[in-house]
């Protein structure tokens, strides 16, 4: 199977660098004038995808808003995985998982086996318990041409403790991250199929990200603060690999289809202009 990393340049080429989310949390059903409920989240959903899933080249839903509804919520996202497939858009599903041995296995069968009804392109991951515990994760990945991206600079500032605490080698425990997924993607081209999740407003950290070599995240821009000018500013050399990330920046422009695509579509071209403006 094509690796995770070339679809995800030929897609971003052919749409744009750019990864819209499908947040339905409580206050955006509202907004939209739906019931905070099962029949309301699968509206949404489906709006979503209309509006931007044949449009952008990879689309982001957070699976937590979904698992709040239990198994009918669960369903509604394995509905919206596959109409985003239909649609021609990558699925990267916003779920953090993390863990060891068996466990960690098991929610790589979740997401990166084709057998399994939630599988999907890529997967966000905590590598709080060590990178290497993702092994099972970066393993299933390579074998079926999945890809995840590992947390390591995030835009919340309760992170910086952790993220930025300095291990006894004199790297940062981010560095760290940041070091062992460059070496997973050495050599691969056009882009390695493991990320990182590098928020959008943390400005300029000190961290070197120019090895990496696969694909960077970037969440944190509109809603949440951070603007694409400031995309320069925390990736330097390493933007090229930069996919630009908004939520509720597009989202709040709903629940009218053309509203969505409007928004969609001013985001991109900011994008453009920062992403490949700046190559």
């Amino acid at each position: 199977m094509e690796s995770f990393g070339s679809r995800l340049h030929r897609a971003t080429a052919e749409r744009g660098p750019l990864c819209v989310g499908i947040d339905p949390h409580p206050g955006l059903l509202a907004r939209w004038g739906l019931p905070d409920s099962v029949e309301g989240l699968r509206r949404f959903a489906e709006t979503a995808v209309e509006a931007f899933g044949d449009r952008v080249a990879v689309v982001k839903p957070q699976s937590a808003f979904f698992e709040r509804f239990g198994a009918s919520g669960v369903s509604v996202l394995e509905s919206t995985i596959r109409q985003l497939r239909e649609a021609g858009s990558l699925v990267l599903l916003d779920v953090k998982r993390g863990d060891i041995g068996s466990t960690v296995s098991a929610y790589a069968s979740a997401y990166l086996d084709p057998s399994s009804p939630l599988y999907v392109d890529a997967v966000t991951a905590s590598p709080y318990l060590g990178v290497g515990s993702l092994a099972p994760m970066f393993d299933l990945a390579a074998t079926h041409g999945g890809g995840v991206f590992v947390l390591a600079l995030t835009s919340n500032p309760e992170g910086a403790s952790v993220q930025r605490a300095v291990s006894p080698d004199g790297r940062t425990v981010a560095q760290t991250v940041i070091d062992e997924i460059s070496q997973l993607n050495s050599g691969v081209k056009p882009l390695g199929s493991f990320g990182l999740v590098v928020g959008a407003t943390i400005g300029e950290t000190g961290h070197d990200l120019s090895t990496v070599g696969g694909p960077l995240l970037a969440p944190g821009l509109g809603a949440q603060g951070a603007t694409a000018a400031d995309l320069r500013t925390v990736f330097g050399t390493a933007l090229p690999w930069v996919l630009p990330t908004y939520s509720r920046e597009v989202l709040n422009a709903g629940p009218d289809v053309a509203a969505l695509r409007a928004a969609t579509d001013r985001v991109l071209a900011e994008c453009r202009a920062a992403v490949e403006g700046g190559n």
